[in-house]
Order: C-alpha cells, then sequence, then structure tokens
C-alpha cells in the first residue's frame, strides 16, 4: 500500500482507490492529481511503470495520446484571446498553401470542431514522415476534404494537432516551433512544466512503459484507419520509440505526469486563471461548454456521437470516459487507452488520470476514471 503525500480527505480516498485497482490487476502504474479551483486536492500514485517492478512515483511521465489534443485546442485560443486568429477565419488567411485542393473556405472553427473533412493520414506515412513537421504539414496542406467542409463529423485523429499547431505557429509573431509555444505561452506561467509535447531525451528515463495487451487495435478498412493508419498506430510500438517520443506530434504524442496535466485543466475549471495566472477571459471559456452542431454518428469513430463542443474539447456524458464528469457542461479529453484530463466548471474541479495499461472503454462502474472521479467528488462533498 502507498502511503498518501497529502493530508487531504479526498487524497486518502483516491489512493485507497488507487492502490486496490492495482491489487485488483485493473491497473499496473497510476498516478491522479486534482485540483479544487486554486488547491491541490488529490496527489495520488500507485504500481510499477515498467516489467522490473520499479515504482512510480509523482515524477513518473505517462504518454496520454489524445489528452495532447486538450493542450492544441487551448493554444489556439490563446492566439484568438490575443487577437491573431479569427475562429471564423479561413485557414488559408494564415496559411496560404492550405487553399489547395478546394479548401480556400475551409475555417478554422471546422478544424477545432472535427468536421472539416481533413482527417486523412497517407496510407503509407512512415514513422519518420509522421515525426517530421513540415513534412506533415505540407502534404495535409495539398490534400482535399473527404466531405464537403462543415456538413458532417469526422473525427480528425492525428491531422488535428498539425493543421492547429501550424496555424499557432504561423500566427504567433516570433514564429516558434509548436512545441516552443506551448510551453513558454501556456505550461510554464501556469506551473506544469511536465506535459511535453517532444520529450527531452534527458528527460525519457522518467516515462513509464506502455502495456497494450488490454488494448484492441481497430481493423483496417475502416475509415479510423484513414485518419491514423496502422503502422502509426498508437498503441505501445511506436509511441515508445524514443523518435516518437522526441517529436512534436500535437494531436497525440503528448507526454506528461498527472501533476502538470492537471494544471492545465485546472486553468479551464476556473474560468482561464490558475493561482493567480489568467491565460484565457472567463467568457471565452464559459462558451466550451456549449456543444457544436449535432452532426449526429461519427463514421470515424465507429458510429459514435462524439460529444464535442465549440471550443475542441470533449463534453460529458453518460459513458465511459466521459462519465467520469458527472456533468454535461465538464469539458475533457481522453486518450487512447484510457488517459483523461477534465475539468468542471461548475465545481471548479480539475482531473488528471494517467496511467500505463491501456485498456478500452468499460461500463461506468468498472471504469477506473469514473470510479476515481467519483471518489473525489463524494470526498470532497459534491453533488
Amino acid at each position: 500500500m502507498t502511503t498518501p503525500t497529502l493530508d487531504h480527505p479526498a487524497n486518502r480516498a483516491v489512493q485507497s482507490l488507487l492502490d486496490r485497482l492495482v491489487a485488483e490487476g485493473r491497473e499496473i502504474g497510476v498516478q491522479v492529481a486534482a485540483y479544487l479551483g486554486d488547491d491541490l486536492v488529490v496527489d495520488c500514485w500507485s504500481g510499477h511503470r515498467d516489467q522490473n517492478g520499479t515504482a512510480v512515483t509523482a515524477d513518473t511521465l505517462f504518454n496520454v495520446f489524445s489528452v495532447s489534443k486538450a493542450l492544441t485546442a487551448t493554444a489556439v485560443h490563446i492566439q484568438a484571446e490575443n487577437g491573431h486568429l479569427d475562429y471564423d477565419a479561413p485557414v488559408a488567411r494564415y496559411w496560404p498553401e492550405f487553399a489547395a485542393a478546394g479548401k480556400e473556405k475551409l475555417t478554422v472553427a471546422q478544424v477545432l470542431t472535427h468536421c472539416s473533412g481533413l482527417m486523412q493520414m497517407p496510407a503509407d506515412v512512415t514513422v519518420a514522415q509522421m515525426c517530421d513537421w513540415d513534412w506533415m504539414t505540407g502534404w495535409l496542406a495539398a490534400q482535399p476534404p473527404l466531405f464537403a467542409p462543415g456538413t458532417q463529423s469526422g473525427y480528425q485523429s492525428m491531422s488535428f494537432g498539425w493543421i492547429l499547431g501550424e496555424l499557432v505557429r504561423r500566427t504567433d509573431v516570433s514564429r516558434r516551433p509548436f512545441g516552443s509555444f506551448v510551453r513558454e505561452e501556456i505550461l510554464l506561467p501556469l506551473g506544469a512544466p511536465d506535459f511535453w509535447l517532444g520529450i527531452p531525451a534527458s528527460q525519457a528515463h522518467r516515462v513509464a512503459t506502455l502495456d497494450g495487451s488490454a488494448v484492441q487495435a481497430a481493423p483496417d478498412g475502416t475509415l479510423y484507419r484513414v485518419t491514423c493508419p496502422m503502422q502509426v498506430d498508437l498503441m505501445p510500438d511506436p509511441f515508445s520509440r524514443a523518435g516518437v517520443q522526441q517529436a512534436c506530434i500535437p494531436a497525440v504524442g503528448g507526454i506528461s505526469n498527472a501533476r502538470s496535466q492537471a494544471r492545465l485543466f485546472a486553468m479551464l475549471a476556473n474560468g482561464g486563471r490558475f493561482q493567480g495566472t489568467r491565460l484565457l477571459s472567463a467568457d471565452r471559456v464559459a462558451g466550451f461548454s456549449t456543444k457544436r452542431h449535432d452532426f449526429g454518428p461519427d463514421p470515424v469513430f465507429f458510429g459514435m456521437d462524439v460529444p464535442i463542443g465549440l471550443g475542441g474539447y470533449w463534453l460529458g456524458g453518460d459513458n465511459p470516459p466521459i462519465s467520469a464528469l458527472r456533468n454535461p457542461r465538464a469539458i475533457c479529453h481522453p486518450g487512447m487507452g484510457g488517459s483523461l484530463g477534465w475539468a468542471d466548471p461548475d465545481r471548479r474541479l480539475a482531473v488528471a488520470f494517467c496511467h500505463n495499461r491501456m485498456f478500452d472503454a468499460y461500463t461506468p462502474d468498472q471504469d477506473s476514471r469514473t470510479l476515481v472521479g467519483d471518489a473525489i467528488r463524494a470526498a470532497l462533498g459534491l453533488s
């Protein structure tokens, strides 16, 4: 059993839960951090980070996959907040080459809300090409959308990050690489230095070993595979490779610990401000809880109605992983295999869940993330 380091009822409750989930084999290594307003109320971890039995610590880092999209979306909002980017403007206003192949009217908002139609990857893309920013953005700029932008939902599994990241880079007055922009404009001001889009080689030893034995790869021949070809699938291979972890892959390549991830979502839970640092206006953040146009089932997500808000984040709902939020106005982003970060603006609660045992979604009463969320709310007396 792990001894909690933070003396708070919520922390004790979550620590006991994590120890039980590890003992039952439902988790291998796991971290949870949570903020209520500006106050850290959960900061705990349990289990092992690798096959050698090395214990998880507060400093262990985890692949968080599409939780990265929340950071990327936040960067877009920072640029809009500062007057450098207009959601309703064509992407090509800021990136002229993007107008190719009938995309001259495709808007920033359509990319942000996954209805751009530009969700494909090259079927023969290599891991090296995926790690090459200029190659990927150049390829996407030349492609036609697969459907008329704004007419249906088409989840941009990987393209989301390069399109929005390049927009941010091109509207940044300093033209910084996207990984540098998010670090300098978002993560360091929030005191979240351990959320990385491109981890330095010097920090690689801290990353937990992924276990993919409990998650199923989507088959070939699906629209999902058009967005994420098998050779670059969101699995331990290739995402445990050093070159992939060190590349800036802004939709799915994030590596973080729970502490840093929770501070990003705490800013969102507190209306754009956290511990004296304001990144976004309260009015802008309030709009993130509004659902986008209802397009119905998303064919990339195997017919699931993906609950995306106008800010590009997911909204709360009834089924895992979003059942963890217990509030349809709460915003979040899940990551492949079970990673999750969320912000509940009504409770001013932010939670980060990081782990290395990848799994497919369970029912809410079996889902680690939902159990964690319920334990935190119960301990805090939040309905």
